[in-house]
């Protein structure tokens, strides 16, 4: 009797880790593209890398 509660609780966490394994994933993915959607802070003209055409080069 004690055996086979343990083997169902086993079994319990078993499924409970592979689970987060698999949902874990798309948690991380998720976060890196709402992290890619929020927009960038304005960068100061001095603080553009050489050959970065500016905004006011195109105007």
């Amino acid at each position: 009797m004690f055996a086979t509660i343990l083997t169902w609780i086993g079994a319990v966490l078993g499924i409970a880790v592979l689970l987060a394994m698999a949902f874990g994933t798309y948690v991380f993915d998720l976060g890196d593209a709402f992290r890619r959607r929020r927009p960038e802070p304005a960068q100061d003209q001095s603080e553009l890398p050489e050959g970065t055409p500016s905004s006011s080069a195109s105007a």
